[in-house]
């Protein structure tokens, strides 16, 4: 994979769940769909730390997050859904009714402090 590349997974996480059932406007959900997970080595990589504002590039649009180190392979990338990862994916849902939210390619780049 070229440098600065990841792949993307969606998904549910605790937090996430907890917090759409108490409110999508309080501060544990907006938390918990604005965090980029990443394994150390790739933090690493990216000269990033914990808290630190990532800008994420797809071929269908961008999104500004925070990133943190989790038990993640390198080169993966992991965001619990929510409004923010919706920017990433695209729109085609293959009939499905549901866009792909796995294995899409992204661009990482670390935003000024």
């Amino acid at each position: 994979m070229p440098e600065g590349k990841l792949v993307l997974i969606t998904g549910r996480s605790t937090k996430q769940g907890t917090g759409i059932s108490n409110g999508k406007y309080l501060a544990e959900y907006q938390e918990a769909t604005t965090v980029l997970g990443l394994s150390q080595a790739d933090m690493a990589r990216h000269g990033l730390r914990d808290g630190d504002t990532v800008r994420l590039i797809s071929r269908y649009g961008e999104a500004t997050v925070k990133c943190r180190s989790e038990d993640l392979p390198d080169g993966m990338a992991f965001m619990a859904f929510g409004s923010t990862i919706n920017q990433l994916v695209g729109d085609e849902t293959y009939a499905s009714g549901m866009p792909d939210t796995k294995g899409l390619e992204i661009e990482l780049e670390k935003t000024p402090a």
